[in-house]
């Protein structure tokens, strides 16, 4: 009763002492908080703030709590690869639903797609120090079943050990051009385009191919440049990357999507004839090394929002934009 008392009267002196949660709103707030005042039967009380948190309660914004970075927290735990959400939720002392809606609020993605993606790159490191591929495999995190290689395949783009060899004997040439995006990277080698990056140099071609000859080559890339640049390059543009069969599928279909129109990833799926398979075409989407030339762009979530985009949510909203001129 006393708890009651000191948040009817806003008393200031408990603040610290404990914290309530309104479940109609699922806010918690500190004694003292100058908000409406909600019916008693409404009202939880909780130790602290973090233990509200554990519970799915957010903080009251106008209570001015220290936020609790439950992200970082999380990703840090993540750096070694995927763990079980409700592992993850103990261990950063929050509920699985509460971390589930933060992590994917304030990095895009969630926890699951964090962590494996941090246990790819873990991977792709040991595989470019030279490493054997079953102890780069394991190192990582990875089984070594066919099921798991066959997974990890499909993330690399290629099979482990053609990735081992770091583009070996390749030659790729490249530019770079202003353009309303940011930076244009066009690279190409001489069977067509490999990679188009949006705002960023060429450090990423060099880490993906670092035994690749790799050279900047302006005059000789402007026609290449200038097809991309539009924003629409024809759907015959030759191209040459590496991809499983599955990725190649999903980009075939992406290049067939209409300037100024749209699919959802699961009609992006059946159209390929992989009606449960939406989450592997988000993936496929997010791997694209070629933006632009494959317009995943063009790709959204089934309830209107964006989704995810490799060069920046805030790149994909202008393209879509710009293509309903």
């Amino acid at each position: 009763m006393s708890r009651w008392k000191a948040v009817m009267g806003r008393d200031a002196r408990r603040d610290g002492e404990f914290v309530y949660a309104v479940l109609s709103t699922g806010i918690y707030c500190r004694p003292s908080c100058p908000s409406r005042r909600p019916d008693r039967s409404r009202v939880l009380f909780f130790e602290d703030a973090r233990a509200a948190e554990r519970e799915g309660f957010r903080a009251c914004r106008r209570c001015g709590f220290p936020k609790i970075d439950l992200v970082g927290a999380a990703a840090r735990l993540l750096v070694s690869g995927p763990v079980p959400l409700r592992d993850l939720a103990a261990r950063v002392g929050c509920s699985p639903f509460h971390l589930a809606r933060a992590f994917k609020a304030g990095t895009g993605i969630t926890p699951r797609q964090y962590g494996d993606a941090m246990r790819l790159a873990r991977l792709k490191r040991r595989l470019r120090d030279g490493g054997r591929v079953t102890d780069a495999l394991y190192d990582a995190g990875y089984g070594s079943s066919s099921r798991l290689y066959e997974r990890v395949q499909s993330r690399l783009g290629t099979t482990p050990g053609r990735y081992r060899k770091g583009g070996e004997g390749m030659s790729i040439r490249y530019t770079i051009a202003p353009s309303p995006l940011g930076r244009l990277l066009v690279a190409a080698t001489d069977r067509g385009v490999c990679g188009v990056s949006l705002g960023g140099g060429a450090s990423w071609l060099r880490s993906e191919y670092p035994r690749a000859e790799i050279r900047r080559d302006d005059a000789g890339m402007r026609r290449w440049l200038r097809l991309l640049r539009g924003g629409t390059p024809r759907r015959d543009l030759p191209l040459d990357v590496q991809a499983t069969a599955f990725q190649r599928r999903v980009w075939d279909e992406l290049r067939k999507i209409p300037r100024g129109t749209t699919r959802t990833y699961s009609e992006v799926a059946r159209r390929i004839g992989r009606p449960r398979a939406a989450r592997a075409v988000a993936r496929a989407c997010a791997t694209n090394p070629v933006a632009l030339a494959v317009p995943c762009h063009r790709v959204v979530r089934a309830d209107g929002g964006a989704g995810g985009y490799r060069w920046g949510l805030g790149r994909k909203r202008l393209l879509l934009e710009k293509e309903k001129d």
